[in-house]
């Protein structure tokens, strides 16, 4: 019966689409490490790679300057990060306007969480853009842009139940919003249940699960007690014992994602978006068992046989 498993069809990969996401690095030492992993991943040929933008417009600059260099270095699509959160409208509107004038057509619109961190109490700015549905509408208002959302299969940790968290998606909708991409989880029924009640509120926007490979357990767990993402207890047992050992905890995480994502293929997914952390390694190991190949990487190989 195994012939038949969608996943292990011999052109699976044609039908797979992939993103990446990717933070503006804080120095040298990172940058270096970013533009490794692009490096890495561009022979992917990724649908786009997105660019976050801190609270507030901390990283501003730097998301420019990365966003800059990926157009002008690389042949893959960026989105730009656009957070509203402590910011006035005038200011979210001229960075809209800067990101376009650069010869971006992609964002990822969201309202962003306090410069506190997750887990803070939100207070929109008084003369601000109050959550991300009202900043699609900024974005559309300025051009024609294909504009990504944010979606919570285990619903927003501040929505009181699911209704409203879906009635804030479909604001988004409303407002001109392409695509959503959901927050990291880890139980695929989850994302099934949640994309079942977004098609029964006429949402029917691509809703693309947001892959994140577990690079740090303790790191994963600790960031997603505050975001309200379950790590059911099996992950946890997979993880266990494993702190000291990297190497050991590198295989078992690339095993985990790749095992949570080919359950996704068999259940008809077709998109998929990789938070990369800005490491090439889990994430290239990944796409390459859903039958994404690296161009580059085959000619390479074919050439030394040939030698």
């Amino acid at each position: 019966m195994n012939q038949f498993r969608f996943s292990r069809r011999p052109d699976i990969g044609d039908k797979i689409r992939v993103s990446f996401e990717f933070f503006p690095p804080k120095s040298d030492e990172m940058e270096a490490r970013l533009w490794d992993t692009v490096t890495r991943l561009e022979p992917l040929k990724p649908k786009f790679v997105s660019v976050t933008y801190g609270a507030g417009g901390s990283t501003r600059e730097r998301t420019a300057r990365t966003v800059k260099r990926i157009l002008n270095e690389t042949a893959l699509t960026p989105a730009a990060h656009m957070t509203c959160v402590n910011a006035a409208r005038h200011e979210v509107d001229e960075v809209i306007q800067e990101f376009a004038e650069m010869g971006v057509t992609r964002f990822v619109a969201l309202r962003g969480d306090p410069a506190e961190g997750v887990g803070a109490a939100y207070r929109p700015h008084p003369d601000g853009y109050a959550n991300g549905a009202e900043l699609v509408g900024a974005l559309k208002g300025v051009g024609d842009f294909d504009i990504s959302v944010s979606a919570y299969p285990e619903k927003h940790p501040e929505s009181p139940d699911f209704a409203t968290d879906i009635d804030m998606l479909k604001r988004k909708v409303d407002n001109g919003a392409t695509r959503a991409i959901t927050q990291f989880f880890f139980d695929n029924d989850l994302y099934e249940r949640y994309v079942e009640r977004a098609r029964r509120a006429g949402i029917y926007i691509p809703i693309v699960p947001g892959i994140l490979p577990v690079h740090n357990f303790t790191q994963v767990a600790n960031f997603s007690s505050r975001a309200g993402a379950l790590v059911p207890a099996w992950l946890a047992e997979r993880f266990d014992g494993l702190q000291k050992d990297p190497q050991t905890h590198a295989l078992v995480a690339s095993a985990v994602a790749a095992e949570q994502v080919l359950d996704l293929v068999e259940r008809g997914v077709g998109d998929f978006h990789f938070y990369t952390m800005n490491r090439a390694d889990l994430v290239f190991a990944i796409c390459h068992m859903i039958g994404i190949r690296s161009h580059g990487a085959v000619a390479e190989a074919a050439g030394s046989a040939a030698a």
